[in-house]
């Protein structure tokens, strides 16, 4: 029976069951299955996990009841992508007791990409966690128990500390005789109290240390950790090389204070810097297709397509979300998908398949004050390209000295697949659209 089920959902839905990421979307798949499994013994002892045979690796995990009134339910860790396996669960964000809707995060797990919710699946009082915080999770461990009919913890006093006033007693006070008062009390000679000792005198060489007490040791979040990994293969990978070349933002400038109104009227977005780099980026690597290649084994993959990874710092971490397609958008698309995928980024909503692939990666230091720097390329791609901060300096223009605003550019490589010269080429493209932007325009 469960295999007709099956093949009926894999007709029915077999495109979309490879597109399902998350708990929240498997929900309407698992209503309709409800509807396919007919009434009796049987249908009371499905288990939290279903896995459709010849489908996709993928687990759909479904609302479960752990009692068999129907008045306890588990919430359960979700998939959380086909490349990740398990994750920790950072944080708690409710109190046993507390009152849930369906659907509301309840637990925070981290992984070594984004950091996942852990959801009520249905409205009710979270009676108790099964896990603990700093636990290692995988997909479809139950995270707590959520009971419809209990009550939502009160806020009053504990009972236990309720007991414990009722039954301390009064403190006695004792009283004293007319005796004991007219006993004169006896005067003892003061102490002599013992020299102090001496501080040692430690030898000249000793360093002195800061005491431990000043100190904090805390466990290392796992995008940190994948963020050091990532970034010590990389060195220890590639054959880095950085060139550096410097370009003069004025008719850009102008070209984006001259239409930034109208721009914003047409197309809803404000006209930033970061396009016309990622527009000039595309161009460069279709001149250079080396820059889009990669080493795989013995050979080179040339990419033919352009995904560009914006390089988004953020609370938790750096983060590389990518923009598909780059290659096919206008500067107004550009500009929206950067927007978008920054304030995901920022909230914490960034998807496994949003920052997963990128061909070519652009990291903008000059938005925190970086005047120059050599950025690590981010595997398994083969160059990053690091734009710096706007500065007034004196450069010589037509014989005359004046005041223009530079920016120094940054490309690092990978010397076993890029040679100097393409590097420089690629740069030197950069640098000529930047500066006069109507090479965009006549493609030249």
């Amino acid at each position: 029976m469960a295999s007709r089920i099956a093949s009926r959902l894999l007709r029915r839905h077999g495109p979309t069951l490879g597109l399902l990421r998350s708990y929240t979307h498997v929900r309407n798949y698992n209503s309709q299955l409800s509807g396919l499994i007919p009434a009796g013994p049987q249908s009371s002892k499905l288990t939290r996990r279903h896995y459709f045979p010849n489908a996709s690796p993928y687990q759909l995990w479904s609302r479960s009841f752990a009692s068999d009134s129907g008045d306890k339910f588990e919430a359960v860790v979700p998939f959380m992508g086909e490349s990740v396996t398990d994750g920790t669960l950072a944080t708690f964000l409710k109190k046993p007791g507390d009152r849930v809707e369906a659907d509301e995060a309840i637990a925070q797990i981290e992984t070594d990409k984004v950091t996942i919710d852990v959801s009520s699946p249905e409205a009710g009082v979270i009676e108790k966690y099964i896990a603990s915080e700093g636990d290692t999770v995988t997909p479809g461990t139950i995270v707590a128990i959520v009971s419809k009919s209990a009550a939502p913890a009160e806020t009053h006093v504990a009972p236990s500390e309720e007991a414990t006033q009722k039954e301390s007693p009064p403190a006695k006070v004792e009283e004293k005789s007319p005796k004991a008062e007219a006993k004169p009390a006896k005067v003892e000679p003061p102490k002599k109290q013992a020299p102090k000792p001496t501080p040692s005198k430690t030898s000249p060489t000793e360093p002195q240390l800061p005491p431990k007490e000043r100190e904090r040791r805390v466990p290392m979040p796992r995008l940190r950790k994948r963020i050091a990994n990532r970034l010590k293969d990389s060195q220890n990978t590639f054959a880095m090389l950085t060139t550096f070349n410097e370009v003069d933002m004025t008719n850009l400038m102008k070209l984006r204070s001259d239409y930034k109104d109208e721009f914003v009227k047409k197309h809803g977005v404000k006209l930033g810097l970061m396009s016309c780099f990622v527009k000039a980026a595309v161009s460069g690597l279709q001149n250079q297709p080396i820059v889009n290649a990669v080493i795989d084994g013995d050979d080179i993959i040339y990419r033919d397509y352009v995904d560009v990874s914006v390089a988004v710092g953020t609370s938790k971490g750096l983060v590389v979300p990518v923009i598909r397609d780059a290659d096919t958008m206008n500067f107004a698309d550009i500009e929206k998908g950067i927007n978008n995928l920054a304030k995901k980024a920022t909230e914490g909503a960034l998807s496994i398949d949003e920052m997963a692939g990128g061909t070519f990666t652009i990291s903008n230091g000059g938005v925190y004050g970086s005047l120059i720097s050599t950025p690590i390329i981010n595997p398994p791609q083969s160059a990053i390209l690091g734009m710096h901060s706007i500065v007034q300096r004196p450069v010589v223009v037509d014989g005359n000295i004046l005041a223009r605003p530079m920016m120094y550019l940054a490309l690092t490589y990978d010397h076993r697949l890029i040679d100097g010269r393409e590097a420089v080429y690629f740069l030197r493209r950069i640098k000529d659209l930047v500066e006069d932007p109507r090479r965009f325009l006549l493609d030249i």
